[in-house]
């Protein structure tokens, strides 16, 4: 019995050290962590061995962002009964990227100029008018107005 009484205190010193070491607030520590073995794992999934996810050793694909959805969902309410081919897709997600790159540019020549740190929607209106020739900037900045407009009254 006296060696059971020893082995308490020890234990019961370790979790007053750890407390003493961690702010108040938080909580110590585990001293050790086991990782789950494989029957864990296969527990999870009825019983049968199958896990969710991906295998060990396979790389995570990584999201290629494109405006794909977007031109189709425009296209679809400008004309609902066309299609559009994947080569004429991959044009016009081409071609949204090149505009916006130029406009970015554009909006950051003129931040700069002007000494500002910030690209707002004066500088994109700007640039807009720079970049994009007559009727079609008339539109453009028409559009813009209304959607920042739309935005600041929600």
């Amino acid at each position: 019995m006296a060696p059971k009484a020893d082995k308490k205190p020890a234990a019961e010193s370790k979790v007053e050290k750890a407390a003493e070491k961690t702010p108040a607030g938080k909580k110590p520590k585990a001293e050790k962590r086991v990782p789950a073995g494989k029957t864990a794992a296969k527990e999870g999934a009825g019983g049968e061995g199958k896990t969710r996810g991906r295998k060990k050793g396979s790389k995570a694909k990584k999201g290629v962002e494109t405006y794909k959805i977007y031109i189709f969902k425009v296209l679809k309410q400008v004309h609902p009964d066309v299609g559009i081919s994947s080569k004429a897709m991959s044009i016009m997600n081409s071609f949204i990227n090149d505009i916006f790159e130029k406009l970015a540019g554009e909006s950051a020549k003129l931040a700069r100029y002007n000494k500002k740190p910030t690209i707002t929607s004066r500088e994109i209106q700007t640039s807009v008018r720079l970049v994009l020739p007559g009727e079609l900037a008339k539109h453009a900045v028409s559009e813009g107005t209304k959607a920042v407009t739309k935005f600041t009254s929600s």
